[in-house]
């Protein structure tokens, strides 16, 4: 089955060309999935990530427009495919848009991350959609959170709960100051020891410092969560971190939103590694202070003798 035909000229702007790739292959689930994605970043550009109400129409507009046209390019691979974690990643963006029901978005995301167990980005991607502000509630929140867990525990220990929760509570009071802290900590170390590599111990690291330690609110309840949370930087870093990757904790300090604008490049990585180095220098200023300088090595950073 073949998407609808071509869209109206107005959501053509900066995708026209991968419209006629989709016309030269409207047979290919592949490039379905590439040209409906494009759809679903372009319109998530135009509407942002602030609450509805804050959204001026005619970006709210333009947003579902182009969710609509995703949905059409997409939904007859929907059924053809179901075992394709592609299709399900792309499904779930896509009814994770405007039109997105509570009960819809949850079971496409656990369809998903059955598919797909090994990648975090869905579970994250469910905690977020799962806040009340787009398709959930904080009881639906936690019961997901459990449930991955539950489900993914032979990969992740309790890792599936520090992931579904992971965005949901950098953005979110209430989420914050009902986290199950004891869980998501155990869930942190799971994590590291079973994906104890650079890129996540920078993540994780960043995570706790940048976002979460970087982010209080005001809210007693959650900022004492964020405090707590921040707190596992030393370990995280004294145990794990063998390098530093500056654009992790560039992102991490503006809550991994990927609709930031990046002028340079070279300015944003720079402010990670500024960043970086800044709570390095905190967590070791008593070797500091002795004269020694950090390096970090396979076996993590070690104090050495300047």
């Amino acid at each position: 089955m073949k998407p609808k035909g071509r869209p109206p000229k107005a959501l053509l702007n900066g995708i026209e060309d991968f419209e006629h790739v989709l016309e030269t292959y409207p047979d290919d689930y592949v490039v379905a999935c590439i040209v409906a994605q494009a759809h679903i970043d372009i319109g998530w550009a135009w509407r942002g990530n602030g609450w509805d109400i804050e959204i001026p129409r005619r970006n709210r507009d333009a947003f579902a427009a182009h969710f609509d046209r995703a949905h059409e390019i997409i939904e007859p691979f929907v059924k053809q495919h179901p075992d394709s974690p592609l299709v399900a990643a792309t499904h779930c963006a896509q009814v994770s848009g405007p039109v997105g029901r509570k009960n819809s978005v949850a079971d496409k995301y656990e369809h998903l991350i059955d598919l797909n167990p090994n990648n975090p980005r869905p579970m994250r991607a469910m905690g977020n959609h799962l806040l009340p502000r787009w398709f959930g509630s904080y009881d639906q929140l936690e019961l997901e959170a459990r449930r991955t867990a539950a489900r993914t525990e032979h990969i992740w220990g309790a890792g599936g709960y520090t992931w579904v929760q992971f965005d949901a509570i950098s953005c979110d009071d209430t989420a914050c100051a009902n986290l199950d802290l004891p869980f998501f900590i155990d869930g942190l170390r799971d994590i590291l020891n079973r994906r104890p590599n650079a890129y996540t111990a920078n993540l994780l690291a960043a995570y706790c410092a940048n976002t979460i330690g970087q982010g209080y609110s005001g809210n007693d309840e959650a900022d004492n969560m964020r405090a707590q949370i921040f707190d596992c930087t030393e370990w995280i870093v004294r145990e794990y971190l063998t390098e530093l990757h500056p654009m992790i904790w560039a992102h991490a300090a503006h809550g991994f939103d990927n609709n930031i604008r990046i002028r340079s490049p070279r300015k944003f990585a720079a402010s990670g590694r500024d960043d970086a180095l800044r709570i390095m220098a905190s967590l070791f200023k008593s070797e500091i202070a002795a004269g020694n300088r950090i390096v970090f090595t396979d076996k993590g950073p070690r104090a050495m003798v300047a």
